[in-house]
């Protein structure tokens, strides 16, 4: 009765989304007036705008893991959960950009602020990766990404990361273009305010950093073992279209995922035991990477 209660909701949804009348709808997709004890809605929806934006503003990844997905002991990659966590939002972002009339456009990450891995996730659970639009500027889309992990064996749930990536919609007829971003609903104001001041805030810390140098880590031959210069790793990735976007640029899911994976290896080599991704630090996208080039990412143990 549950499930039947819900696809008639969700269907009810479907059929509404493809009006452009405004709409505000609060409900829970559940049994209603129910008195039995323990018995709660599945979700909750809220939003205000065009019944299309409600769908717009909203994604939702869900994959089983694999051992391809997975270190020897059977834990997830970060890699691989933040290449999920950019999918989500890469999608959601340029379902938004496109949700008017006008010139077509692809979402590419501009930004990615803290993430911690709270849990970590095994092999044969499924990863829910959940996406949300927070705020929008003239040029930006702020997405609000959480990862739950479920045993279906058990049912079990358990949060393993939350995420803030920041998009910039980019024409499809000319890569240099950036186009404007449709306006977002706030249902109070003090939301758009608050996305307001962590847009200026990011949009500072990315100017800060973009024209940092003295980066890039020469390799040192023959170091000594239990150095700096010991645990020091170079990985070189040949881009391919598998990894590229609609531009033939590469994705900044896939981006981060050779990331993880050098200072993986830097870890490793230095503890010389399994190791496992706690958090990321924000990361600045500055520029473009394309399609058939060598991509080489240089790391140092700390």
């Amino acid at each position: 009765m549950r499930l039947l209660t819900r696809a008639l909701c969700l269907c009810e949804l479907g059929r509404q989304a493809t009006s452009r009348r405004p709409v505000t709808a609060q409900g829970c997709l559940g049994p209603r007036n129910s008195k039995r004890p323990g018995q709660r809605c599945w979700a909750s929806i809220k939003a205000v705008g065009t019944r299309s934006a409600l769908l717009s503003k909203f994604g939702v990844i869900t994959r089983i893991m694999r051992p391809d997905d997975a270190n020897v002991a059977g834990n997830v990659h970060g890699g691989t959960v933040l290449k999920m966590i950019e999918e989500a939002g890469a999608i959601i972002s340029t379902r938004h950009c496109n949700s008017q009339n006008g010139e077509r456009c692809v979402a590419a990450l501009a930004r990615v602020e803290r993430t911690d891995f709270l849990s970590p996730m095994c092999i044969g659970e499924v990863a829910h990766v959940s996406a949300e639009i927070t705020y929008t500027s003239k040029h930006s889309v702020e997405v609000q990404v959480n990862v739950m992990s479920e045993n279906i064996l058990t049912g079990t749930k358990k949060l393993t990361n939350k995420a803030t990536l920041w998009y910039v919609p980019l024409s499809l007829k000319n890569v240099d273009k950036v186009l404007e971003v449709p306006p977002v609903v706030y249902s109070r104001q003090e939301q758009e305010e608050e996305g307001r001041k962590r847009y200026e805030a990011q949009k500072l810390e990315r100017m800060e950093t973009k024209w940092r140098n003295g980066d890039i880590v020469q390799p040192v031959l023959n170091p000594e073992p239990n150095t700096v210069s010991y645990s020091q790793s170079s990985l070189i990735h040949l881009v391919g279209p598998s990894d590229c976007t609609l531009h033939g640029f590469v994705h900044g899911g896939v981006t981060m995922k050779l990331m993880d994976e050098v200072a993986g290896i830097v870890a490793a080599r230095h503890c010389k035991t399994n190791i496992v991704t706690a958090s990321v630090d924000a990361i600045n996208f500055h520029d473009k990477i394309r399609k058939e080039v060598a991509m080489c990412d240089t790391e140092r143990s700390l």
